[in-house]
């Protein structure tokens, strides 16, 4: 494993275009500190984002992977031309020559997948536990520490959602066109959603009819592992039961749900390698 993580972090090592959305991507995710900073004032009414609690623990862990899942499209550029390097710069043919098996290349893309997804986390964990040891109410070990499930779902997403890219950029080869491909699923997906919608308008529960079969395909069960934070903050439920609105929703990182986007991980490398074990090179 560590031979084949060498040999693709060579290859992005002189790959500027990589490093410069490496470099982006990191710099963002470390720019969430930067919402401690936002104050908004509209006549008496002032509002410091600090203060009203989304760097509280452990609704940071909450808040801070939803919003740094946002920005994963960054990476997903760096993987999918990864991938389409490898054909126009004809070093996956080199790298076959060179004794390396298309099973040890597809493992090589998957282990570096793994290796963004393990290091984005890491990198977000650090970042929130900074935020929260500076700005929390709460900062007892016991409360600090709960909720870290949904570090785990950042990760499962991240690795879903690039595995998702590194099949569309070896069918297609070219990275734009992964990238156009994966925004044609998410609107299909989308399209989808609606037609069930017109299909469940007359049925009881239409709501959940929908996201019953929804959840089960890839791009909506990754958007299923980590939920809107936004209705769960004090302040914005205390202003919806003044107007008589209750939330039921559950925030919780669901098993069902990280079991779906695994099995679609495993899918979608598994048929990178059966698209490159069958595609001649």
């Amino acid at each position: 494993m560590l031979r084949l993580l060498t040999i693709e972090f060579h290859k992005l090592k002189y790959n500027r275009a990589s490093k410069v959305l490496s470099i982006i991507y990191f710099g963002l995710l470390t720019s969430i500190a930067l919402i401690a900073a936002i104050k908004f004032e509209f006549g008496n009414f002032k509002l410091h984002l600090a203060d009203a609690g989304i760097f509280n623990f452990p609704y940071i862990w909450h808040f801070n992977t939803y919003i740094a899942a946002i920005l994963k499209f960054f990476l997903l550029l760096v993987i999918v031309s990864m991938m389409s390097n490898e054909y126009s710069y004809k070093t996956l043919k080199q790298n076959l020559i060179d004794g390396l098996s298309k099973k040890e290349f597809i493992l090589s893309k998957f282990y570096t997948v793994i290796a963004f997804a393990l290091v984005s986390t890491i990198f977000v964990f650090i970042v929130s536990l900074v935020l929260g040891l500076v700005y929390s109410d709460y900062n007892e070990l016991p409360i600090i520490f709960s909720d870290l499930d949904y570090l785990l779902a950042f990760f499962i997403k991240l690795v879903g959602f690039f595995s998702f890219g590194l099949f569309l950029g070896i069918l297609v080869k070219r990275s734009a066109f992964a990238v156009g491909a994966m925004f044609v699923w998410l609107i299909a997906e989308s399209m989808f959603k609606g037609y069930l919608y017109w299909t469940f308008k007359d049925a009881v529960h239409t709501g959940d009819k929908v996201d019953g079969i929804m959840q089960f395909l890839p791009l909506e069960a990754m958007t299923n592992l980590i939920k809107e934070p936004f209705s769960r903050l004090g302040a914005v439920r205390s202003a919806a039961n003044t107007m008589g609105e209750v939330f039921t929703k559950s925030y919780a990182v669901e098993f069902t749900t990280i079991l779906i986007v695994t099995f679609w991980t495993f899918v979608f490398i598994y048929l990178s390698f059966a698209l490159l074990k069958k595609r001649d090179l």
